[in-house]
């Protein structure tokens, strides 16, 4: 006999189907586990023999082989400990066969037979809502199960509860959905002492879902306007958190869960490697880009980034996806993320302060931002400078104005566009292309000639005129009329560095 349990192999946000089938035949005893499992599949043997013991079974004196099928599927992870033990007390004839065949069960076993956490438990209930099927799962993570709707999930805290649950001797309770936590208070624009222009390229960043940079010296208060944008974005719709919840959960980091409807905010440090970006490693898991993913990534120290990290941060603020090919994968990540960048103008960070500023300038400035690319910059919609903050600035009281009222017309200019733009991929204004560019964002014809002078003599390539187009879209958003006018695109020129010239 040969008893069958099925659970997923987790590739990028993808699950695919993985039958566990188990054989118990006479012979020397063995434990055969095949394949081609990784490093934590194959000490499963122990952990299962170890949480059978701790229930009072002991493996038969047969050999056992284990089979994950499709054979010629990398296997990673160690949420095929429960499914390998529940085919294995199924072919023991502890278990009912027959029944294991409703679910799709993933979960680490610990020694003493506690069922504990892994990595996807979200995706594994998708991929069983998919085949109308349950799920059995780490009790821990019952309520992030849940979030799938209609998957009847059987949320276990060991391995003997969940065999007396099967043989219905013991009920375990359906486990409540997912919570979606209010998002963590954060810093208030009312904080920021001065900066009106870098405060109002900030909420039209924020409108449209614009990339963002700011060049000012050490202090003037960058750090604290990138943490000031997550008080301004709307809230993750539904759809949109399952999405993030998605990439958490894959990546390990959705706790107990726990969903946020805050966007997510990521801030890395200037020696992350091209792997911890973009994602990678043995298990070519997400990055920093994709765990921001519908919220912003925060680069602060831009040019202290090893130029390569950087740039392979190209492709996906293009296409708002990161495509990771391995010799054994080709795995692809979301990344549509919201890059807000921040940097000194120089080494020293005081240029054109004759009293701080060095001796170097202003060839310590060139050298400082060349390290940045120039096609990197190209895809920055808005560039801004911040100037020092002065002890008269300190010294105001707090603006009238803080993130609350941004935030409400930040939420009005998004709702435009999201009825605008209902029914077609894009959400906001920064993705913007092609029939849709040319329907919502065309200016008048003041605005055109003005674009079209402005093209010449800042050197725009075709992407930065189009980013341009969708930057004034946004500020017509905000200021509520129906078209782009030149008054929009004089100020969305006024936020871009001018190309240099040879």
């Amino acid at each position: 006999m040969v008893a069958l349990v099925s659970t997923v192999a987790y590739l990028g946000l993808d699950a695919r189907a993985v039958e566990v089938q188990c054989q118990i035949a006479p012979g020397i005893p063995k434990f055969h586990l095949v394949g081609l499992p990784d490093k934590a599949v194959g000490e499963s043997r122990q952990r299962v023999q170890a949480a059978l013991a701790a229930m009072g079974l002991s493996l038969p004196p047969k050999i056992i082989t284990v089979n994950l099928s499709p054979a010629d599927l990398p296997k990673e992870g160690s949420h095929y400990d429960l499914p390998i033990a529940l085919a294995l007390l199924a072919a023991m004839g502890v278990t009912d066969a027959e029944l294991l065949g409703d679910y799709i069960a993933v979960g680490e076993l610990a020694l003493d037979g506690r069922v504990i956490s892994s990595p996807g438990v979200l995706l594994a209930a998708l991929h069983a809502s998919s085949l109308d099927k349950g799920l059995i799962c780490p009790a821990v993570q019952g309520s992030e199960a849940r979030w799938a709707s209609g998957v009847p999930v059987v949320a276990a805290p060991d391995l003997i509860s969940l065999l007396n649950h099967l043989k219905g001797t013991q009920v375990l309770a359906p486990p409540p959905p997912g919570v979606a936590d209010p998002p963590p208070p954060g810093p208030d624009l009312a904080e920021v002492k001065g900066q009106e222009v870098a405060k109002r390229a900030l909420e039209i960043a924020a409108a449209g879902g614009h990339n963002l940079l700011m060049i000012g010296p050490p202090g003037a208060g960058k750090s604290l306007l990138a943490g000031c944008l997550p008080g301004v974005l709307p809230e993750l719709t539904p759809g949109e958190a399952l999405e993030v919840s998605m990439v958490a959960s894959v990546a390990g980091t959705l706790e107990e869960g726990r969903i946020s409807r805050a966007r997510p905010f990521r801030a890395p440090h200037h020696s992350a490697s091209i792997a911890a970006l973009t994602g990678g490693g043995l298990k070519v898991r997400p990055g920093e880009v994709s765990l921001a993913h519908l919220g912003v990534l925060f680069l602060d120290e831009l040019p202290e980034f090893q130029r390569s990290v950087l740039d392979s941060l190209r492709q996906p603020l293009e296409s708002g996806e990161v495509t990771l090919a391995r010799a054994n994968a080709h795995v692809a990540y979301p990344a549509r993320v919201q890059l807000v960048a921040a940097m000194n103008p120089c080494r020293c960070g005081h240029l054109g302060d004759p009293a701080l500023g060095c001796s170097r300038a202003p060839r310590c400035a060139a050298d400082y931002q060349g390290k940045v690319s120039g096609p990197l910059l190209d895809r920055i919609d808005l560039h801004v400078e911040v100037e020092a903050v002065s002890a008269a600035d300190l010294a105001l009281p707090p603006p009238a104005e803080g993130s609350a009222q941004v935030a409400a017309r930040v939420a009005a200019a998004r709702a435009v566009q999201t009825a605008r733009l209902e029914g077609t991929a894009m959400r906001t204004n920064a993705q913007l292309d092609g029939a849709a560019l040319q329907a919502h964002a065309t200016p008048d014809e003041a605005g055109r000639k003005l674009l079209l002078q402005a093209t010449d003599a800042m050197r725009l390539s075709a992407r930065g005129y189009t980013r341009i187009l969708r930057v004034a879209r946004t500020i017509a958003d905000l200021a509520g009329a129906e078209s782009v006018g030149r008054v929009h695109v004089a100020e969305a020129l006024s936020y871009r560095r001018q190309a240099p010239r040879a």
